[in-house]
């Protein structure tokens, strides 16, 4: 962890004022890992702010353990995620249900939208061990190509090369796929 993002969750520990720097800059990344899960704005935004009101509570028993600090927050989100689903299980959400004809995105776009996502990640889970792990902290963890090779001891060209042929064998594996045409390694 660098030494000033250190400071600031040590400070946090003890003084919320602190925290809100760490919420400023995570929250976005936070909300796009659970709205990656949940495919919902509205419970992304309220399981978002569970993390963070969870985060809080926990920080003081916060320890480095070498890992990145956004890596607790994304193991945080992570669980919630999982909290959210064990515990809806049979429920069923009687406003999805009376506004399914109303809604603006048609049933059958979400249903190919939720096919091509597992299917994708399908094909993430089938890449080599290196290649997989950069794809899943870029994609799913939201990490820079800096943060990402600091994780994995990489340099940054090793892990955009890693990425860059992640990302060629799934255009040849999935055929065109629109979301990696338009992507370069950064």
């Amino acid at each position: 962890m660098a030494n000033a993002e250190f400071a600031i969750v040590e400070q946090a520990k003890y003084d919320p004022s602190a925290f809100g720097l760490l919420y400023y800059r995570y929250v976005d990344r936070i909300y796009r890992f659970v709205c990656s899960r949940v495919h919902e704005r509205c419970l992304a935004e309220d399981i978002t702010e569970e993390v963070f009101l969870n985060a809080l509570k926990s920080i003081p028993n916060y320890r480095d353990t070498g890992s990145c600090f956004p890596a607790w927050l994304y193991k945080i989100a992570g669980n919630a995620i999982v909290s959210h689903y064990r515990g809806r299980k049979n429920e069923l959400d009687l406003e999805t249900v009376t506004n399914l004809a109303a809604r603006t995105e048609g049933v059958l776009d979400a249903v190919v939208r939720r096919d091509d996502s597992r299917r994708i990640w399908a094909a993430i889970d089938g890449l080599p061990p290196q290649q997989r792990e950069a794809m899943r902290l870029k994609f799913s963890a939201d990490l820079s190509m800096e943060d990402i090779g600091r994780k994995m001891g990489k340099s940054t060209a090793a892990i955009k090369l890693l990425v860059y042929r992640a990302v060629q064998r799934l255009r040849r594996e999935l055929g065109s796929v629109e979301r990696y045409d338009a992507y370069d390694a950064e």
